[in-house]
């Protein structure tokens, strides 16, 4: 395990800036001390901030700039008037220059993809990133990916992906061998796209000792928690994810609506005001802020634009977990390993011509 993490962060990312990515920092210093930062964007406005919270000042560099990637820019926007000028570039690239070993950002996701692609450039075997999230179950978490960087997927991204999930898996699970699920519209081995039922044939067959691979998983395994890693393209993944925040939405409100109807209703809710306290714990997406850009040379957690110090303190410790055990060593003994595999398999002969058959 790394000893001192670096933290590179974008201040200026999300919906708040400063007002939240400071005591968000002075909250992630308090829980895992020891830990450097480097806080990017306007000066004028960390300052001030900085100056509420002496430890994390005495534990932070700042690098100054005025330019900032807004969250309704499109990535080639971002690129032509941000890049290497903006805090979120500047948070990236000093991951790439050694000076961090991870980059946080609530920023624009797209912006934050295409830059950190361009910045860190992606693994060898690994055409595309990917964004691995942390998906609450009825079990506790599982990981999620692809949530949103890229659409469609062939056979061998799947089978990428698998390997990736379960690295991140073991760090933030703890789980030696995680369980594997592919994401299909039914379980059965015919059913689904082609691409899919190609990956999970490959998967059965290269027996990858990093993972356990379960078969395919249906949409309701999600929340079961069926297995520890779910694995889908981008388009499909991000849909998953927006279906899931939403329904979390509305059943808040429906309590709410339900417990103030009444008085008899509301006093329902003061005898039961613990276990609805509980309730929401579990529901809150801070205990779960945080996603990681897989397959990228390098180590970027997006954390949720509209979220609070709680939880981008909670991004920055994924970060934080992912560094301190070596996530792209992980990831890369794995690949490897993988490509091993695969072109031992394809040495192996054929099989034999049937003996009726033409010559």
């Amino acid at each position: 395990m790394t000893d001192q993490v670096r933290i590179a962060i974008d201040a200026m990312g999300g919906d708040h800036g400063p007002a939240v990515v400071v005591p968000g920092a002075a909250l992630a210093l308090r829980e895992r001390p020891g830990t450097r930062f480097l806080l990017v964007g306007d000066e004028a406005q960390i300052r001030p901030l900085l100056e509420r919270e002496p430890a994390l000042a005495a534990a932070s560099d700042v690098v100054h700039t005025t330019v900032s990637v807004r969250m309704d820019d499109k990535p080639s926007q971002a690129l032509r008037s941000g890049r290497r000028t903006s805090s979120m570039w500047m948070a990236i690239d000093a991951v790439k220059s050694g000076r961090a070993d991870v980059a946080v950002s609530a920023g624009n996701t797209g912006a934050l993809m295409a830059m950190s692609k361009i910045c860190l450039r992606t693994m060898a075997h690994v055409d595309r990133p990917a964004i691995a999230a942390m998906w609450p179950t009825v079990r506790g978490v599982s990981i999620v990916l692809d949530v949103g960087a890229s659409i469609g997927a062939d056979a061998q991204h799947l089978v990428d992906l698998s390997i990736m999930g379960a690295a991140m898996a073991r760090i933030v699970l703890g789980i030696e061998r995680p369980s594997v699920g592919l994401l299909n519209v039914g379980v059965e081995e015919i059913k689904g796209l082609e691409e899919i039922k190609a990956a999970g044939r490959m998967l059965r067959e290269l027996g990858l000792p990093s993972l356990d691979y379960h078969g395919f998983v249906e949409g309701d395994d999600l929340g079961k928690g069926t297995v520890d890693v779910v694995v889908t393209e981008g388009f499909t993944g991000n849909i998953a994810l927006k279906t899931a925040e939403g329904t979390a939405v509305q059943i808040g409100r429906y309590l709410r609506e339900v417990m103030g109807a009444t008085w008899m209703s509301r006093l329902g809710y003061f005898m039961a005001k613990g276990a609805f306290a509980a309730l929401r714990e579990r529901m809150d997406p801070r205990r779960v802020n945080g996603g990681v850009f897989l397959g990228l040379d390098g180590i970027v957690i997006k954390s949720h634009g509209g979220t609070d110090a709680l939880g981008y303190a909670r991004a920055i410790g994924v970060g934080h977990e992912m560094v301190s055990h070596d996530l792209l060593a992980r990831i890369r003994d794995q690949l490897a390993l993988s490509q091993e595999a695969q072109t031992a398999a394809a040495a192996l002969p054929g099989p034999a011509p049937d003996a009726a058959g033409p010559p």
